[in-house]
């Protein structure tokens, strides 16, 4: 996916390697960003870590309204997020304008900011941009009746997100391996508009390891996952309709955003979306290793 005019910020403070964590990201800020040489970046190692290092005059203005508190709301954090090319989907932009991210950010964090925040646990919710840009690689296998999951999902936002695409008549799962996260993202959820679809059962949140997946509600036509595992999961694959997507970063130094398709025939296509930076899918145990 060719990166918008609009490049995206790139906040990194590296760990580590032995002890990169798993899932949404690290209390490092490793942000799930395409990588490109226009990135700006800030990092603990910058001056001033506000200050974009990009030659892009638009995207620097852009930064700069988030950083200083220039989007005050959720339904204009969606509308840049569109007007700068984050993304086109109409229906993105309506599912993100009706899951305001506030309730999904711990009190005291600024919650329209393009940045991941802080959760506990060695973890963060990611930023917007990234959620918009999921939600759009994954809206044809996001249609009402369908079944979603979300490997790795935090505080619940992405999965509330694909349980109002899904409706009621589907169902969107979310996969954690942190109980106090799924305790948190289940209240998260039931303060959002997404709240009868957890009443009624379409949607669930569940303690486990994202890597097997989860077989109760397979098979999946959309499957996320937001870590970058060494290579895609045999259970994911397995748990993957016919027809169905799954979004998965994969490498290790160097990374890919897949794009994995299974065909009719249950053989599969997989593309290259772009170059990322995610941290890895790993254990319980590694993740929690520095918290």
């Amino acid at each position: 996916m060719p990166l918008p005019s609009s490049v995206y910020a790139y906040r990194y403070r590296a760990p580590p390697l032995k002890h990169l964590l798993n899932f949404t990201s690290s209390s490092t800020i490793l942000h799930h960003h395409p990588l490109s040489t226009s990135l700006s970046c800030s990092s603990s190692s910058s001056p001033n870590p506000n200050k974009p290092l990009s030659n892009n005059s638009s995207f620097s203005t852009m930064q700069r309204l988030w950083m200083r508190g220039g989007i005050n709301s959720n339904k204009d954090l969606v509308k840049y997020l569109q007007q700068w090319g984050i993304f086109k989907s109409k229906k993105v932009g309506k599912v993100m304008e009706a899951v305001d991210r506030k309730p999904f950010v711990p009190d005291g964090n600024p919650p329209y900011v393009d940045s991941p925040i802080e959760i506990g646990y060695n973890a963060t919710i990611s930023a917007p941009h990234m959620h918009a840009t999921c939600l759009q690689l994954l809206e044809d296998n996001l249609q009402p009746g369908m079944h979603a999951l979300d490997v790795g999902s935090g505080t619940g936002y992405l999965t509330a997100c694909f349980a109002l695409m899904v409706g009621p008549q589907g169902h969107a799962a979310g996969v954690e391996h942190i109980p106090e996260l799924v305790a948190s993202s289940i209240t998260n959820i039931q303060n959002s508009l997404a709240a009868p679809l957890l009443k009624d059962g379409s949607i669930s949140v569940h303690v486990g390891d994202g890597r097997l997946g989860w077989p109760e509600f397979a098979p999946y036509d959309a499957i996320h996952v937001g870590a970058a595992a060494p290579e895609i999961p045999q259970p994911l694959i397995d748990q993957l309709k016919p027809g169905g997507k799954l979004v998965i970063p994969v490498g290790n130094i160097f990374q890919d955003l897949k794009i994995v398709e299974k065909n009719i025939d249950g053989s599969l296509s997989i593309r290259n979306e772009t170059s990322v930076r995610y941290v890895p899918l790993t254990s319980k145990d590694a993740q929690l290793q520095r918290y």
